[in-house]
């Protein structure tokens, strides 16, 4: 019986304080085994290597699609490289694991230049189109992170003693491309849980191609298709923080609880609002499997964190969570000639969806559509466009709005859209929109942007805090 472990990248920068609590901490001989670590690339990395999550920055793979400037690309390349390095002395002295540490990434950072180098001249002949290929190039450079951060991970652990090995799903120099499930088990082949201990990079090549259906979120979707194929135990994920019943960031820490126990449906609004504790997709094989998920702080190793699975419900209907999305564009659209054709919401949606902005939410009425969307500016505004050119007669507004939702298992709470109103009424902040399904596991309140965080702090003391439900949420 073994389990699976995911490490986010914020959490991998800190690698020492990691050895001393969940990698090793006290473990001896067979404590350290039957263990499977998934591991992502160190905080900042993969946002040098594609592009900013948030801002957009661009890095290595942004500059190269953009192709307008070949130093561009190799500019960022080269800050990549020297980020990676000072990563290398920060954990290794010099001596032969440094030597090593070094060796292993230069040659795949060398690699990679030569592979962009010569794709770049290839299609500067009129039969090759860079676009293309651009998706494999984004596949290769994202690579390069959770391999950096696995290889030296296997050092450190080696040099401690551990019996470590590294898993390399990258598929570096792999001439032939394996399904998900047979590129896992082909490298798991062979490998001794009870005495070795495997560090699995988070990025995994195979024939279905992760990042061009999850993007960013493959190093989920590793980590959940290794717990399935292993029919692991109990599958882990380590944050730097505990699922909380608010984002400590913004409510005290001395006033939020850990959830403690939560169902996969919770985890999916959460996921819908942009705080995801595991991707939907990523989580359907482990609850189709029943294997539970257990969401832990990397750095209280002794805290049992939080279990989501598939069939808990709250002891007494109860809000667990208070979450938001604070950066939400609505798109309003009023056109009395709307009024019983259908059509609207389909081709509005497909329009959205083609934009590649993503839909948290909607509401209408007789002859208006409000779609509260996630995305960046500019396609915003060439949303807007396009629903004006294809809706002449329709007035289309936009909106700057967050979204603060009430979230629990069972959200079947006595007078609780009049305590939400009253609790936001009283901190001063007018709802612009409210949704409440018949499901009652959310709650969602539309408001201006500026109200985000006193929102998150008035709802929070409103419906957790006065409530006292913080026994409740933490009961095993």
């Amino acid at each position: 019986m073994h389990t699976v472990e995911k490490i986010g990248g914020t959490s991998m920068s800190r690698f020492q304080e990691l050895m001393d609590t969940i990698l090793i901490g006290g473990r001896e001989g067979a404590d350290l085994y039957n263990r499977i670590f998934v591991v992502s690339a160190y905080g900042g990395i993969t946002n040098q290597l594609l592009e900013h999550k948030k801002s957009g920055k661009p890095g290595v793979y942004a500059s190269f699609a953009d192709a307008e400037s070949e130093h561009a690309w190799r500019t960022s390349l080269t800050k990549v490289k020297e980020s990676m390095l000072a990563k290398n002395a920060e954990l290794f002295a010099e001596g032969t694991d440094r030597a090593r540490a070094d060796r292993f990434i230069l040659e795949r950072i060398d690699d990679a230049e030569a592979c962009m180098d010569s794709l770049q001249k290839l299609c500067s002949y009129g039969h090759f189109k860079l676009d293309e290929h651009l998706m494999k190039v984004r596949e290769m450079l994202a690579s390069l992170g959770e391999a950096h951060s696995a290889y030296n991970s296997v050092l450190a652990l080696k040099r401690a003693g551990v019996n470590a090995r590294l898993v390399d799903l990258s598929g570096w120099h792999q001439e032939q491309h394996l399904p998900f499930d047979e590129m896992i088990r082909n490298h798991f082949d062979g490998v001794d849980l009870t005495s070795e201990l495997p560090v699995v990079t988070g990025y995994t090549h195979c024939a279905e191609g992760l990042m061009r259906t999850f993007d960013r979120g493959y190093s989920e979707m590793t980590f959940s298709k290794i717990a399935t194929v292993t029919n692991a135990a109990e599958a882990v994920i380590h944050k730097e923080y505990h699922l909380s019943s608010a984002d400590p960031a913004v409510v005290d820490m001395d006033k939020i609880v850990t959830i403690g126990r939560t169902n996969y449906d919770v985890a999916d609004q959460l996921s819908n609002l942009g705080m995801e504790a595991i991707h939907p997709k990523a989580a359907k094989g482990l609850r189709q499997q029943g294997i539970k998920l257990r969401i832990k702080n990397a750095f209280e190793p002794d805290h049992d964190g939080t279990v989501i699975c598939q069939d808990y419900r709250s002891v007494e209907p109860c809000v667990e969570i208070i979450a938001g999305r604070r950066n939400v564009f609505g798109i309003e659209i009023f056109d009395q000639e709307m009024l019983g054709d259908s059509n609207y919401d389909i081709e509005l949606s497909r329009l959205l969806h083609q934009l590649k902005l993503y839909v948290v939410n909607r509401d209408s009425d007789a002859n208006s559509i409000t779609y509260y969307v996630a995305g960046s500016r500019k396609m915003v505004n060439r949303a807007l466009r396009l629903i004006s050119e294809r809706y002449p007669s329709a007035e289309v507004s936009l909106h700057k709005v967050a979204i603060v939702s009430a979230i629990g298992s069972d959200l079947k709470v006595s007078g609780i859209l009049a305590r939400t109103v009253n609790a936001l009424a009283g901190a001063g902040i007018s709802v612009q929109a409210l949704h409440q399904s018949m499901r009652q596991v959310e709650m969602q309140c539309v408001i201006d942007q500026d109200d985000y965080e006193g929102a998150v702090k008035a709802l929070h003391h409103a419906l957790i805090e006065q409530e006292g439900h913080g026994d409740v949420i933490c009961a095993a």
